[in-house]
């Protein structure tokens, strides 16, 4: 039960009261962006997180106050209800999805804006010579429930083939075609126009296998000559989001997102809201002068007669 001071402001918890806030380890550290619950459990196992100098082992719980380090750098834990940050970037040709290429070559990494005690987690990944949206957040769950196979979560694709495909062939990609990881089929794949043997195809698939959208086609015996991701599950590309450029989701959205994907209830949300404003409330309450406050009305007539009215005085 949260106590409250005769200003009516919340005080401080308990020791007692903050053992009730533990988190399993896993999570706390997925929430403030490390990587998804798996991939922290690993590093977990692997003896890379210790607490409070000890080291963690899977399944411990850490609560406020406690230290956390990953691989012997403090992690910075987020104890109080917030919601994740989300980007979208529409990344160009030529552009690497990883912070680590042997080559050199320019990376999506480069561009976008410092976090502190955390990291942006890329959704999914696109090849060097493809172009589109490309999701960043801070959330390890919110990026493993996006991007993971077994959630089937749609992409869609503007691509460009050299050359045009058959009624029969649109239903085969359908069915499913045989590829070396295995048979890969898409959703939906609908003409979308073009000139010569350049034709365009919109297209959806639901895993995110290394060059799929490529491969399934090489398998047709067509060349892919442009490829663009224009969708990402819930989230489409904006027309005013040029290559290159880059656009954070307001709250409002990303809480939308968060509940598309299951990881946000509808009462999380309102008691999110809810907290928001009782922040803003005693933000502006600090903020306000103690003083008692002249009630000026409206500016009507000599200074002097408004003056009058302000001290409650007889209009005359």
């Amino acid at each position: 039960m949260p106590r409250y001071s005769y200003k009516g402001r919340p005080l401080k918890a308990s020791p007692d009261e903050l053992e009730d806030h533990s988190e399993k380890l896993q999570k706390a550290l997925a929430t403030a962006g490390m990587g998804s619950r798996r991939d922290m459990e690993d590093l977990i196992a692997e003896g890379r997180v210790s607490i409070n100098g000890m080291p963690a082992k899977v399944g411990d719980r850490v609560k406020p106050g406690d230290l956390v380090k990953v691989n012997g750098r403090l992690v910075r834990l987020a104890w109080k209800r917030q919601v994740p940050r989300v980007l979208i970037y529409h990344k160009p040709e030529g552009e690497i999805v990883s912070r680590d290429d042997p080559e050199g070559r320019p990376s999506v990494f480069e561009h976008l804006p410092s976090i502190r005690g955390g990291r942006w987690i890329t959704v999914g990944r696109l090849d060097f010579n493809t172009e589109g949206l490309l999701i960043f957040t801070t959330n390890g769950d919110l990026a493993n429930r996006l991007s993971h196979p077994r959630y089937e979560v749609e992409r869609e694709y503007a691509v460009r083939l050299l050359g045009a495909l058959t009624g029969e062939q649109m239903d085969q990609l359908i069915k499913g075609v045989d590829l070396e990881d295995g048979v890969a089929n898409v959703e939906s794949i609908v003409p979308a126009g073009g000139e010569g043997v350049n034709q365009w195809y919109r297209l959806v698939i639901k895993e995110g296998r290394n060059r799929e959208v490529r491969r399934i086609m090489e398998h047709m015996g067509l060349t892919v000559s442009r490829l663009i991701r224009v969708r990402f599950g819930p989230l489409a590309m904006p027309s005013r989001l040029k290559r290159g450029m880059q656009e954070e989701l307001p709250e409002a959205e990303v809480q939308d997102l968060m509940q598309w994907c299951g990881l946000l209830k509808e009462g999380d949300r309102a008691a999110a809201r809810e907290e928001a404003q009782v922040q803003e409330h005693e933000h502006g309450r600090d903020n306000r002068d103690e003083r008692p406050q002249r009630n000026e009305g409206a500016k009507i007539g000599h200074p002097y007669r408004r003056r009058l009215l302000n001290k409650g005085e007889r209009q005359i």
